[in-house]
């Protein structure tokens, strides 16, 4: 090959990539008087709308993790936003810290939903979404985030979650889930209790909400955290296959549902 062709070549290759690439906007948005900062993620190169996907971050707060899951999805052809549920995207470098935002937000139910309505508001209303096929995600207190989401009604096709605490749901809160649910939950996750599975299972059951539950062999909290390693407790720490293996399970449950 010529060194002319050859550059050629080169150029190319270089000119589709610069047309085809993941596009990344920081979003503010505003609720209860409250400013949020998310992370909007899309390839240029798929042309109209295409379904929407909400990611919701660890109770560490909107960090390099969930931003990446977002471009995952952008890359895979979805239009994916990033929220922010504790406000001015902040984030916690300690577990103290992460435990009392997350817990903040949890303890007041409405509230822990309308913060994940006004997100997914966001992400209904971006030029490159298709409002009528959006999902949810989130890891940890993420994914506790997207089963209150659809719990509270939201027009969701799917929830995917990834080694989530799971809400108990009582007295019939589950019954506006319309969504259809996949639980990837590590099997040797201690931070989750055997009858918090058994209680979470039976409110769905009791709903009649179509879901699966996956456990992964070996798996503890936080599998898909690559970093979670360097925090050093107990019960977390990242798992290669568990990350693969759940990863694979959401892309083929939005194929499925998101199928025209």
């Amino acid at each position: 090959m010529s060194k002319f062709v050859l550059a050629a070549a080169v150029l190319a290759v270089g000119a589709a990539a610069a047309t085809a690439e993941v596009k990344i906007k920081k979003v503010e948005y505003k609720h209860d008087g409250k400013t949020f900062v998310g992370q909007m993620a899309w390839d240029d190169a798929v042309k109209g709308k295409r379904p929407g996907v909400l990611v919701v971050h660890e109770w560490w707060g909107l960090n390099a993790h969930a931003k990446e899951r977002a471009e995952m999805l952008a890359k895979l052809g979805y239009v994916a936003f990033a929220c922010d549920m504790y406000g001015d995207g902040k984030t916690a470098a300690h577990p103290d810290d992460a435990r009392k935002m997350s817990g903040e937000v949890r303890k007041n139910v409405a509230e822990w939903q309308a913060r994940a309505a006004a997100a997914l508001e966001v992400l209904e209303k971006d030029e490159h979404c298709d409002p009528t096929r959006l999902a949810a995600i989130g890891f940890c207190f993420g994914g506790s985030t997207a089963l209150q989401l659809a719990a509270s009604g939201a027009p969701l096709k799917a929830v995917a979650t990834f080694h989530a605490a799971l809400p108990p749901f009582k007295d019939g809160e589950a019954k506006k889930i319309t969504a259809k649910v996949q639980i990837n939950h590590g099997q040797d996750d201690f931070f989750i209790s055997p009858e918090s599975i058994a209680a979470f299972k039976k409110a769905l059951d009791d709903a009649k909400v179509s879901y699966t539950f996956t456990e992964y062999p070996g798996a503890v909290h936080s599998f898909t955290a690559k970093d979670a390693d360097k925090l050093t407790i107990k019960g977390m720490a990242y798992n290669k296959n568990a990350d693969e293996k759940s990863w694979a399970a959401m892309t083929a449950l939005f194929a499925d549902v998101f199928k025209k």
